[in-house]
């Protein structure tokens, strides 16, 4: 139970209050992580984290605070799961600017991630009682942070659009409508920004895509073929357009970034999705 004012906190610039030590706070906010209420996770708890993190409120507590969220993601509720990678997102992006992180930790936490996003059962955006669960969506910010670490290389980057079209292609019924697709993209293409990236390696990832498509057969299409093809559609539009990055609570930062292969992914999208699409020229 909470016994910090947070509403009052956050409405009044989330100054780190001086009345109780600051771990004693972070372990509220990551109970309030955790609840199913949508309003303290959603409108409270993340947004407190993120702008602490972010101010570096919490530097020097980021390798612990990143454990404590890869844990969270063998929570037995689902609410605390699809929460706990946003958190660890931020966390390796504040690292990215400190250097307080080591590569294995990084790495580690990147291996431990992909396996939940891969395995996690429930993909449902929205649930009326608890609110938004967004596993995919969620993922995938955590995702294009990982990009964004210097820790990672360019095998490790590889490594990490591998993950993205294993997620894409994993069989499910549960048909993107909140958004995940455009989530997916602005993930993959933020990945492709980084010059560690050769031309071959900026491409290369879409041929699992084009022979999963090839081998469709006559009938409805699958749920997972249908998120791909609206994927790698929102994935054309940041190859022609560049990326920003943005967060609802702290805003946009700097100036589009193009991919660093644009034409080229450009081209490989379009042979792509003509498996689908023949009409496309």
């Amino acid at each position: 139970m909470t016994t910090t004012d947070w509403a009052t906190l956050l409405a009044t610039g989330c100054r780190v209050p001086a009345d109780r030590p600051l771990d004693y706070l972070v372990d509220e906010l990551c109970g309030m992580l955790a609840a199913q209420n949508p309003a303290i996770r959603d409108d409270i708890a993340y947004p407190v984290m993120v702008t602490w993190l972010n101010r570096g409120e919490l530097d020097g507590r980021l390798r612990a605070l990143g454990e404590r969220m890869v844990r969270t993601l063998d929570h037995p509720e689902i609410q605390a799961r699809t929460f706990a990678p946003m958190i660890l997102g931020w966390v390796v992006l504040r690292d990215a600017r400190t250097g307080e992180l080591d590569r294995a930790t990084v790495l580690n936490w990147r291996d431990r991630f992909g396996k939940w996003w891969l395995t996690e059962p429930d993909l449902r955006g929205w649930d009326d009682r608890l609110g938004w669960l967004h596993a995919i969506a969620h993922g995938a910010d955590a995702l294009r942070a990982f990009s964004r670490s210097p820790r990672l290389t360019g095998p490790d980057l590889c490594a990490l659009l591998d993950l993205a079209v294993d997620r894409l292609l994993a069989p499910t019924g549960y048909l993107f409508a909140h958004g995940e697709d455009d989530r997916v993209a602005y993930a993959v293409a933020t990945i492709l920004t980084r010059r560690d990236l050769s031309t071959l390696d900026s491409v290369a990832w879409l041929d699992r895509i084009r022979v999963a498509f090839a081998s469709g057969e006559p009938g409805p299409v699958p749920a997972w073929a249908s998120n791909t093809v609206h994927t790698l559609r929102a994935l054309y539009i940041a190859a022609e357009r560049g990326v920003r990055w943005y967060e609802p609570h702290i805003g946009g930062m700097g100036n589009p970034m193009p991919l660093a292969h644009p034409a080229e992914v450009r081209l490989a999208l379009v042979a792509t999705l003509r498996e689908v699409a023949p009409h496309l020229g």
